[in-house]
Parts: C-alpha cells; structure tokens; sequence
C-alpha cells in the first residue's frame, strides 16, 4: 500500500524486529551502548506513536527511523561534541614512541578519527555518519528531510574536511 495507511501493531512488530539491530548499532557508533539503548527506545516509541502518519509513498520506513533517530541524536549533539573531543584527548595523552602493543595504535586512531569527527559540522558529520552507514544519498536525504543536492555537497565537504585534517590526497571536489 502506498501513501499514509495505518500501520497495524503487527505490522509494526515486524517493522522492529527487522530494524531495531541496525538502528541500534547506528545510535551506539554516535553515543555508545548505554546512551545508544535510550536512543533506539525513544526512536521505536516515536515511530509507534506516529505510526499512522508514516507516508510511505516518501520513501522506506529504514530511511524514516533513521530519520528519527537522527532527530533524536541531534538533542545530545552538544554531550556528542564534548565526548567525541575527550575522547580525542585520551590519544594523545601518555603515548611513548615506539609503540609495541597494537590495541594502542587502534586507540589512537581512534582518538584521530574522533577528533576528525568533532571538527565537523554538525550536520556535515551527520551526513558523513549515513554515508558510513551505506544509505543511498536519497535515502540520507529523506533522514534528515533535505535535498539531496545538500546531501552531495556536504558529503563532499565533510569527506574533504576529514582528508584535509588526516593529511589524504587532495582531489578535485568530485564525489563518489
């Protein structure tokens, strides 16, 4: 059926059963496993809520509960950035050269790509992260109810800005 319908609870406990693993590992990359648990709950509460408005002409109900979850990750953006910056300063902190122990070089990586992450924009890293997450460039554009000519742009800026700051190769501005 397409268009608006009224989702059945039926419907909807296949619709859980079939995302809840993957929006919960979406929400535990952004905010870890505890915070990643309320995430998933209030994201699934949400859809339940406005099952009936779920206009599935628009798109997948993936794309929307990513969507939601999105929403929901954006109201802890500012605990985010203050973690993901911490957990940037963790790397550099007691680092002896030459390391020896290979689980040190996963954490400062770590660390790198956390900083890297940090420095973005808010929505630039939002969109970065759907990118990781394998989402088609509609599909990110439906999650975050924008074109998908900003999709493009800011993937590209951030995917530029994430180079610029790991010292990649430069290129031209194109985007896969």
């Amino acid at each position: 059926m397409t268009g608006r319908h009224r989702i059945s609870v039926d419907e909807f406990v296949a619709v859980f059963d079939r995302h809840a693993a993957t929006i919960h590992r979406y929400a535990s990359r952004r905010v870890g496993g505890v915070l990643a648990d309320d995430i998933c709950s209030e994201t699934f509460l949400t859809a339940f809520e406005s099952r009936n408005r779920f206009d599935s002409s628009r798109g997948d109900v993936l794309a929307w509960l990513y969507g939601i979850a999105a929403k929901r990750l954006l109201k802890h953006h500012r605990g985010e950035t203050r973690r993901w910056r911490a957990y940037a300063e963790t790397g550099r902190q007691g680092v002896v050269e030459p390391r020896e122990d290979p689980r040190l070089d996963a954490v400062l990586a770590h660390a790198e790509l956390a900083e890297v992450l940090a420095a973005l924009a808010p929505m630039d890293r939002e969109v970065l992260l759907f990118a990781w997450e394998d989402l088609s460039y509609a599909q990110i554009a439906e999650a975050l109810d924008i074109p998908v000519g900003t999709v493009r742009s800011r993937l590209n800026r951030a995917r530029a800005q994430s180079r610029a700051a790991i010292g990649g190769p430069e290129t031209s501005g194109a985007t896969s």
